[in-house]
Formats: C-alpha cells, sequence, structure tokens
C-alpha cells in the first residue's frame, strides 16, 4: 500500500471508530487499536487470539506523551527516552490509571515505547490516541517483519494493513522496567544491555518463564515457527537424522552444509544487526519448505545476540532435545 498521506488519514479515521490497523515500526509490524477504546483493545486479542493475561504496549507519538500515561517517569528513564526514542525500546512504568486493564493486563503498570518510523509515527499523530498493539500475528507465531506476511497470517481479519517496506531492526523492542527505585531488563531487543548499562549504570536482567507476564513477550514459547527448532545440536545429531529434511539457521557461514536439505545465513559478513534484522524472515523461509527440523547455530550472547538468542530459545521452548525421529511436527501448534 502507498505510503500517503491519503492511506494514513484512511487508517487514523478506522482507528478512531474503534478498528484495527496493522502499521510498520522499525522492529516488527504491530497490529493497533486506540488504547483507550476497551473494546477495539479487545478485538486484537481476538483476531491474534492472545491471552488476555498478557500485556499490551502502547505506542506513542512524542515522548512528552508519556506523561499522560504514566504517573512518574524516573530520572534513569529519562536519560534513555532522550538518548533512543524514537527506537526500539519500551518502559514500564506505574500507570494513569484511566488506561484500561485489558491493556495492562490488569497490572498497575504500562509498557510503552515511540516507534522509530515515519508512518508509525503519522498513523499514530492523525489518530491523536496512543496506539496499543502487539505484533500483528497470531499469538505465539512468528513476528511479521513484512506487510505480506501480516497478509498472509491475519489476512482479513485486520481492517487495514499499511505497507512501510521491511522493518529495519527485525527483532522486537528492549523492554526495561523502572519500578521500586531499579531498573530491570524484562526482554532484550533492538537496543542493547550494554548501550542501556553505558547510561544508567547495572541493569538487573529478569529471568524468562514467569506464569503472568509482567510485559510483553515474556512467555518462554513464543516466536515459534511450525517446524520445530533446535538449539543444542552436535555432529552426531546430523548422523541421527539421516535421511531427514534438515535446515540449518547460520549466522555468517554454513559448517557441513551439504548435509542440510536448506541454509538460511542471516549474515555473510557476520554483523549482528543485520542478522537480527533477517531473522524472522529467514526462520519464516525454513518453515514454508516443510522440513523435519530446523537445526540453529549459537549465536555471540553481546549486543544484539543476546536478542538473537533469546527469540531462538523461546522459539525451541518444547524442543529440550532432539524428538524421536518420525515424530509429528504440527503436535507443536
Amino acid at each position: 500500500m502507498e505510503n500517503s498521506s491519503d492511506v494514513i488519514h484512511q487508517a487514523a479515521e478506522i482507528i478512531k471508530e474503534g478498528g484495527i490497523v496493522a502499521f510498520p515500526t522499525e522492529t516488527v509490524y504491530g497490529l493497533g487499536a486506540d488504547a483507550f477504546n476497551p473494546l477495539a483493545v479487545a478485538r486484537i486479542f481476538e483476531v491474534k487470539r492472545r491471552p488476555y493475561f498478557d500485556p499490551l504496549i502502547v505506542h506513542v507519538a512524542n515522548p512528552d506523551d508519556v506523561k499522560k500515561l504514566a504517573k512518574e517517569i524516573p530520572p534513569h528513564a529519562k536519560k534513555l527516552i532522550e538518548r533512543f526514542w524514537p527506537g526500539p525500546l519500551t518502559v514500564v512504568l506505574l500507570k494513569k490509571e484511566d488506561i484500561p486493564d485489558i491493556v495492562t493486563a490488569g497490572l498497575s503498570t504500562a509498557a510503552i515505547r515511540m516507534p522509530n518510523h515515519p508512518m508509525a509515527l503519522s498513523l499514530i499523530k492523525e489518530s491523536k490516541c496512543p496506539i496499543a498493539a502487539p505484533s500483528a500475528n497470531p499469538f505465539g507465531y512468528l513476528s511479521p517483519t513484512t506487510a505480506d506476511h501480516v497478509q498472509e497470517q491475519l489476512g482479513d481479519q485486520v481492517d487495514l494493513i499499511l505497507d512501510g517496506g521491511p522493518c529495519s531492526v527485525g527483532v522486537e523492542s528492549t523492554i526495561l522496567s523502572f519500578l521500586e527505585e531499579k531498573q530491570s531488563l524484562l526482554r532484550p531487543g533492538g537496543i542493547s544491555l550494554e548501550e542501556i548499562e553505558s547510561i544508567i549504570g547495572k541493569v538487573e536482567v529478569h529471568p524468562v518463564g514467569e506464569e503472568r507476564p509482567r510485559a510483553p513477550g515474556m512467555l518462554p514459547r513464543h516466536y515459534a515457527p511450525r517446524t520445530p527448532i533446535l538449539l543444542d545440536w552436535n555432529e552426531k545429531d546430523l548422523d541421527h537424522y539421516q535421511g531427514k529434511n534438515i535446515g540449518l539457521l547460520a549466522f555468517q557461514e554454513a559448517k557441513n552444509h551439504l548435509k542440510f536439505h536448506h541454509v538460511e545465513v542471516l549474515s555473510k559478513k557476520g554483523d549482528l544487526r543485520e542478522a537480527a534484522a533477517n531473522l524472522f524472515a529467514a526462520i519464516r523461509r525454513l518453515d514454508a519448505l516443510d522440513l523435519d527440523l530446523i537445526f540453529s547455530e549459537t549465536f555471540p550472547e553481546i549486543g544484539l545476540g543476546r536478542a538473537i538468542v533469546d527469540r531462538l530459545r523461546r522459539a525451541s521452548h518444547s524442543i529440550t532435545s532432539p524428538p524421536l525421529v518420525g515424530g509429528n511436527k504440527g503436535e507443536r501448534e
């Protein structure tokens, strides 16, 4: 869809009337509704089949808009907002009471960010409201990084899909919580932990696996394709699956590539930012090949590598050891 003022106006009118719109950000495509319209937000949960205990991120078009959503903005949060907004950083703050509980899953906090994409910012400004938006895909599945991905997964269930081209970052935002006079990393993402700590000092890293998440994207199994992904493997596993169609997700170059049915290389030059931008699209291509299993190489857990490893661990959460030969990959649905 063309990036024009007419299209943005059409999308904004849909938001104002209580509809839902898929729109691009620098991280992934979001599925948005007026954050102050609980019925519209409920439709997001219905379309995504997302559990209601999983809160949403509220998107704003100006840093000053945080004051309308949060009771206070701690000094460290202000520093990061000034440095990284617009950008892939979400801050979790004590919310004001007028934010509907459905947006925050009944929590006393709200997750807020300002996306770095001209189409997203124009949509929020013209809609004249903050937009609550998770990723525009069925819950638990791969996040969309193009408008075509949204169309393939959600189709006519969305009132309008804005096409802003491929997402430049490709993994979701980093989420930081600022409660009780301390800051903690709830989800690694497009801004690295090292960048954050260089500005505000030491950050507590929160473990994955809470039954009730404190922020979006914290469930242990998430971002998963239909084809099982195996992270911890060795040469013996390749022999074990001889005769099976196995794909490889490689970081820089494929080792033993002749043993794999198909190989996706995320960055030939070994650039973690490029690898992150290509991650979901590469997994999606492998998932479309009707493979029996996807092997993933390891990635350095520094910078954006931490976000890549986080997404791969969640995508492979139910695969703790090589599944039985002949197992039904459809059981992961």
